[in-house]
């Protein structure tokens, strides 16, 4: 196994900072700096990258180091690794992995999505702005409005997809932009490079959630973005069996910011958490290309059916962004959201319906599931809220698994015949 990150130190000692400075992103473009590892193709990145043989044994997987610490040979003289919430070699295989895959120089692991956003907001003083798009996780909504509004930081909720009214609502205090790109759960397009070059222009960091994408559809780093993020909960892990984050970023000053931050706060995820990741991230292409496969197939069905009105797809002709998802994303994803007009008690007794798609939060596992956002994943958002952005209460979120695609046709078909 390989030896700690170079630097970690920074995150156990570096500065704290009374007031975050506007952002200045290092012009580090993947292509000028690629590694041994994320020079190869995709597929062989996933499954080998950070993924190095034990050296005492050989063991082709990492091992999962269950240990809270670590012998020193003297004070401060390490062979690597100290505690193992700073840093854990397996978390290390982890982080070398994501980062890999992401195009970017650098990853660190959380023990949940929302533990990785929190402490990029960590980077954010009293006084400071931050833009966010108005269709997003309703636990992101949640944390920004119940914990760092009452901190003194204010938060503006704009329409991504309009880049007009991404420049008319910056400010001077504008630090941040969080952006999702597909949205959770519209699955709304913005355009990641022209968004990045306009915050880049007036040295506003960004961070895009990646989660919906994956690094195998699209690479924001790639397209100017400073901060990925992900809950690896979802597709990276893909068996719907651990809970975790992650940020990837190229600039190695930012990477000790957050670093202190991960450190600091403690979210960091153990040794096991990150083994069933790393599982994950070896079938990532093979799984996302049956899961846009079959996303594919039922998004027609869906958009031919009479009891649907909406469909939100970005693999559909009809959905205002698809040319965007043609020139930003290698494929549309696994995720389609429908709306039917009827009341919320028709939507959830339609979502209760279903046979092969489990009823349950969460997403990007090789099952099947539906969501109805309104009572479930988005009960955070108030209605107002949800109203403003397009969200209606007969929206229903899936996310479609790699079951064979006929079963999953039959399934829609049987629940959509609840409405009668």
């Amino acid at each position: 196994m390989a030896q700690g990150p170079p630097g970690r130190d920074g995150a156990r000692h570096g500065r704290d900072t009374d007031r975050q400075r506007p952002y200045a992103r290092r012009q580090t473009h993947v292509q000028e700096n690629m590694t041994h590892e994320t020079a190869k193709g995709f597929g062989t990145r996933a499954i080998h990258a950070g993924n190095d043989p034990d050296p005492s044994t050989g063991a082709i997987m990492p091992p999962v180091y269950l240990s809270s610490t670590y012998v020193q040979e003297a004070p401060c003289v390490l062979k690597g690794y100290d505690y193992s919430r700073t840093c854990n070699p397996t978390r290390t295989a982890l982080e070398r992995n994501l980062a890999a895959l992401e195009g970017g120089a650098h990853g660190l692991a959380f023990s949940s999505g929302m533990s990785a956003i929190n402490t990029v907001l960590s980077l954010l003083s009293s006084g400071d702005h931050v833009l966010s798009s108005n269709d997003l996780y309703g636990g992101t909504y949640r944390l920004c409005t119940t914990m760092y509004e009452k901190l003194g930081i204010d938060f503006s909720f704009v329409d991504f997809s309009d880049i007009d009214a991404v420049r008319e609502a910056i400010r001077p205090q504008t630090r941040l932009l969080m952006m999702e790109t597909p949205t959770n759960p519209l699955l709304k397009l913005c355009d990641i490079a022209a968004i990045a070059a306009l915050c880049r222009e007036r040295s506003i960091m960004t961070m895009c959630d990646n989660t919906f994408a994956t690094p195998y559809l699209q690479q924001p780093l790639c397209l100017g973005v400073d901060i990925v993020a992900h809950s690896t909960t979802k597709y990276l892990g893909g068996h719907s069996d651990v809970v975790g984050g992650a940020l990837v970023v190229d600039d190695e000053e930012l990477r000790g910011r957050l670093a202190h931050f991960q450190n600091t706060i403690g979210g960091t995820p153990g040794p096991l958490d990150c083994f069933l990741v790393l599982r994950g991230t070896k079938t990532l292409h093979v799984r996302m290309q049956r899961h846009c496969e079959n996303a594919a197939v039922v998004a027609q069905e869906l958009e031919k059916h009479p009891r649907v009105s909406h469909l939100h797809y970005p693999g559909s002709n009809s959905h205002p962004q698809h040319a965007l998802a043609e020139r930003q994303m290698r494929a549309a994803g696994g995720m389609v959201s429908f709306e039917v007009d009827a009341s919320v008690a028709d939507a959830t007794r339609v979502a209760s319906s279903f046979q092969v798609f489990a009823l349950a939060e969460s997403l990007g596992g090789v099952e099947s599931l539906v969501d109805h956002p309104a009572s479930m994943t988005h009960a955070a958002i108030p209605p107002e809220e949800r109203a403003k952005a397009g969200f209606r209460d007969g929206l229903i979120r899936l996310s479609v698994g790699i079951e064979d695609v006929g079963d999953l046709v039959e399934d829609i078909h049987r629940a959509l015949s609840a409405l009668g």
